[in-house]
C-alpha cells in the first residue's frame, strides 16, 4: 500500500511540475494555439513508470545494493525519457511555427521562411521531413509525430498566402509521395 501511496504522490508532483513548467515557460503565441506536434508522448509516459519503479526500488531497496543501484539507473532512465520526449515539439499559429527542443533555446520561424525540403526515409517505413529555413537550420518532422501531416498541410498552406502562391499552382506538391514544398536537388 505504501508503494502505490508513493506511486500516487510521484505522479502527483510530476502533474504540478508541468502545470508550472507550462505556466513559467509557454508563454508564447504558438504555445496558447493549441495546436502541436511532438514526439509520441508514449515514451515519455513510459519514463515517468521508470522513475515510480526506480522511487519504489529506493524506497523498498532494504540493503540490496543491486536493488539500490537498479533503482538509481531506472530513475535516470526515466527521467531523461521524460525530460526528451516531453520538453520537445513544434508549436504553431496562422503566422508562423516555434520549435522546442531540450537544451536549445525555442526558435520561431514564419512559414514563408521555408525554402525547401528534403525527405529521408528510415528503414521500418517512417520518413523524416526536413525543412530547411533561410537562415540556414533545419527542421525535422518525423512521420511518427502524432499529427505531423496535419502540420504539414496546415505550414503548405500558411506558406502559399505568405509567398502569395495558388497552393493549385505548386506542381511539386504531392503528398502521397510525402512531398509538401520545393525540393532542393542533391548536389
Amino acid at each position: 500500500m505504501d508503494v502505490i501511496l508513493l506511486m500516487a504522490a510521484v505522479f502527483a508532483l510530476c502533474f504540478l511540475a508541468d502545470k508550472a513548467y507550462t505556466k513559467l515557460f509557454k508563454s508564447k503565441q504558438q504555445h496558447r494555439s493549441g495546436m502541436a506536434v511532438r514526439q509520441n508522448k508514449r515514451y515519455g509516459s513510459m519514463g515517468l513508470v521508470l522513475v515510480a519503479i526506480g522511487v519504489a526500488a529506493l524506497v523498498a531497496h532494504a540493503g540490496n545494493k543491486a536493488v539500490l543501484v537498479g533503482g538509481i539507473i531506472l530513475m535516470v532512465l526515466g527521467a531523461g525519457l521524460v525530460i526528451y520526449y516531453l520538453s520537445s515539439g513544434i508549436y504553431y499559429d496562422d503566422e508562423g511555427f516555434l520549435v522546442e527542443s531540450f537544451g536549445k533555446k525555442a526558435v520561431s520561424y514564419r512559414y514563408g521562411d521555408i525554402l525547401h525540403q528534403q525527405l529521408y526515409t528510415v528503414q521500418g517505413g517512417s520518413a523524416i521531413i526536413e525543412l530547411h529555413m533561410a537562415d540556414g537550420s533545419a527542421v525535422q518532422v518525423v512521420s511518427t509525430m502524432p499529427e505531423y501531416d496535419k502540420f504539414l498541410n496546415y505550414a503548405f498552406s500558411r506558406w502559399c498566402a505568405q509567398k502569395g502562391l495558388d497552393p493549385e499552382n505548386c506542381p511539386f506538391h504531392d503528398i502521397s509521395v510525402g512531398c509538401w514544398f520545393p525540393t532542393r536537388e542533391v548536389e
